[in-house]
């Protein structure tokens, strides 16, 4: 009765249009006051405890400095640079942004961080370019994913200590995985630029002055940016939230005193606009932890788990149903509260079945993140449908073939383990 008091009063008030996290804890809520046990101290205590967390200080500074680099001329310079570069490629502007996503992935660690900081910037680039703006911003809020595949990534610590395996080997074990990912949603693009879906067939014409290595030059301090934040993690000297304030300190000094397109006066708006705009993801992260905690205490992945375990001992069949249940959940359960739930229950499963921990551990993250940008919860395409001033309806609607193209990656991830288990064995001996 708990289940169907939790999951059918929250799918009705996403009918009626309340917003996702409202409706997460109101759902929430109605399923505690049922349980004897409980009190509605546990959803006051879940909602705190979810977002006392210091990886979110990452979101708020990454999207900062993504407000910084988009108003301060940096993130202009780097288009410049990459229009030069790329603009002529099979699927021009969206391959670029794709592969800056993956890039900014290996700084912010986080996928909320990714879309804000690149959407910023590359969604009115796209739209300029011909390019339907739902379209961009479920580009973007797709490639935005690759934030918790790409190390570092706060999703595979979380699932390393929930697992026992080795953070260096699952780090090492995510880089491949990533640029499949990656690689898969260009070819999507270009296909369908190509096919003349997205404005292939009037695209406004390209406003290039001057020469590639003129651009480069211009943007020289743009350039360095991402070096500096990465060399900052790599060499230990900060961690990969510290490094946000990185981000944040050198936007700020080459967008006011350097480039000085950004008066000092207008930062403190844009301070106040990145707060507004990620406490709405921070809201469906606090109500998701009271709702996952439901979630575990009727015990849903276990029974399914076990019912999948009972049925057939095939490792192809379990690990097809391991994902289907990962998808799932990762559409209405915050990603950290999933691998927490999850890892216990289904990992013990597939080390029966010899899959290893690595392995899944990768699957488990690609999974849960294509959960991510899937609705009902879907928190990338709320950060992406914000930042590119888009209805959540029309970006809803943009997302489900390139969810569809993510999950054939994440087939051909899941199906052949060197993917995921070359590096790890090439450079750590892991496995040996």
């Amino acid at each position: 009765m708990t289940t169907a008091i939790l999951f059918g009063s929250f799918l009705l008030l996403l009918l009626i249009g309340v917003p996702i996290g409202i409706a997460l804890g109101a759902a929430s809520m109605l399923a505690i006051l049922y349980i004897p046990f409980l009190s509605l101290d546990m959803y006051a205590l879940g909602l705190v405890s979810a977002i006392d967390s210091f990886t979110l200080i990452a979101v708020v500074l990454f999207t900062l400095a993504g407000s910084l680099m988009a108003e301060g001329g940096i993130s202009k310079r780097l288009i410049a640079v990459a229009d030069h570069a790329f603009g002529g490629m099979p699927g021009d502007l969206g391959t670029v942004t794709i592969m800056s996503c993956l890039f900014f992935a290996a700084i912010s660690g986080t996928g909320s961080a990714t879309v804000a900081a690149i959407g910023l910037a590359m969604i009115p680039a796209l739209v300029d370019r011909g390019y339907d703006r739902a379209y961009a911003g479920a580009m973007v809020a797709s490639a935005g994913g690759l934030g918790v595949m790409i190390p570092p990534s706060v999703v595979m610590i979380v699932y390393a200590v929930s697992s026992g395996v080795s953070v260096t080997a699952l780090f090492m074990a995510g880089i491949v995985p990533g640029f499949v990912i990656a690689l898969t949603l260009i070819g999507y693009n270009v296909i369908q630029r190509r096919s003349g879906n997205q404005g292939a067939g009037n695209p406004v014409p390209p406003t290039r002055t001057g020469s590639l290595w003129a651009a480069l030059w211009d943007a020289k301090l743009a350039l360095a940016m991402p070096p500096v934040v990465l060399g900052s993690i790599y060499s230990g000297m900060v961690t990969p939230t510290e490094s946000s304030a990185v981000a944040v300190v050198y936007a700020l000094i080459v967008s006011c005193f350097v480039y000085r397109e950004l008066p000092l006066s207008a930062v403190p708006k844009m301070m106040l606009e990145a707060a507004l705009l990620v406490s709405a993801v921070l809201v469906i992260i606090g109500a998701s932890y009271a709702f996952g905690r439901i979630i575990a205490l009727e015990r849903i992945p276990s029974d399914l788990a076990q019912l999948v375990l009972s049925l057939t001992q095939s490792k192809v069949v379990v690990m097809l149903a391991a994902i289907v249940l990962l998808l799932i959940v990762g559409t209405f359960l915050e990603t950290l509260a999933a691998i927490v739930i999850l890892t216990p229950v289904l990992l013990p499963i597939m080390l029966k079945l010899g899959v290893d921990p690595v392995h899944f551990g990768i699957v488990m993250v690609v999974a849960l993140a294509i959960g991510f940008v899937t609705p009902p919860l879907g928190a990338n395409l709320f950060m992406a449908a914000a930042v590119g001033k888009i209805r959540f309806e029309d970006i809803a609607r943009r997302i489900f073939p390139w969810v569809v193209t993510m999950i054939f990656a994440l087939l051909l991830i899941a199906f052949i383990p060197v993917l995921s288990l070359g590096l790890p064995e090439l450079f750590l001996g892991y496995g040996r």
